[in-house]
This record gives structure tokens, sequence and C-alpha cells, in this order.
């Protein structure tokens, strides 16, 4: 039996310019039932980095939170380096685009991609 921890402390925390920007790019897709997954894999200039796209999948062992009509996903292995975070999203002249303020991150790179 596979099971899904559906969590009610979310892994990662949206800002309202996230969840606004997310629930905008997934009403332009076609695809019903896509989520964002946040992911952290080995690899990047600091020794981890950050992925982040839409799966359509809630793979077994995965958090599960929804806000508002965003649903996020995070496998259970990234979920120990994400707890905490906060996903953000700016649409300034610089620096536009989605960060992650992660307390967990002992030093990050200047890309803000990839962290130790």
């Amino acid at each position: 039996m596979t099971t899904t921890e559906q969590t009610t402390q979310p892994v990662i925390v949206l800002s309202d310019a996230a969840t606004t920007k997310i629930a905008e790019l997934l009403a332009e897709g076609a695809e019903d039932g896509l989520g964002l997954r946040v992911a952290v894999k080995a690899g990047g200039c600091s020794g981890f980095s950050y992925e982040m796209f839409f799966d359509p999948e809630t793979n077994p062992g995965d958090h599960v939170t929804t806000v508002d009509s965003v649903t996020v996903r995070v496998d259970s292995a990234s979920a120990a380096h994400l707890v905490g975070a906060t996903l953000n999203y700016s649409d300034g002249l610089q620096n536009a685009g989605f960060s992650i303020d992660n307390p967990n991150a002992q030093s990050s790179c200047g890309c803000g991609k990839s962290f130790s």
C-alpha cells in the first residue's frame, strides 16, 4: 500500500506573489491536475540545487499541500532540506522570477539556485 502524506504544516510556504504567479501559469496550461513539484537535487555550484516543475503525479511519500488553487508536492528526501523555506516571486526589473528563502541553507551561490 502506498501513501501520500497530506501535511497540515507545509514543508515550503508560498508567498502571495508566488501563489498568484503559479496559479496564472497553471491556468495557461491545458492539463488538469498539475501541481508544482519542488525538489532538491545533488549538484549545482554549492552542493545542492533547487528544481521546480509542474507535475501531474503525486508519488508515494510526497508531502502535499494546497494553497488556494495551487497544489505543491515535495518528495520526502527533499522535504528535509526545505522545511521552513519560502518560495517567493518577483517581477521587478532585477532578479525577476522565483527564489527560495531557505533557513536550512548554510551558504548559497551568487545565482541563488544552489546551496549547501
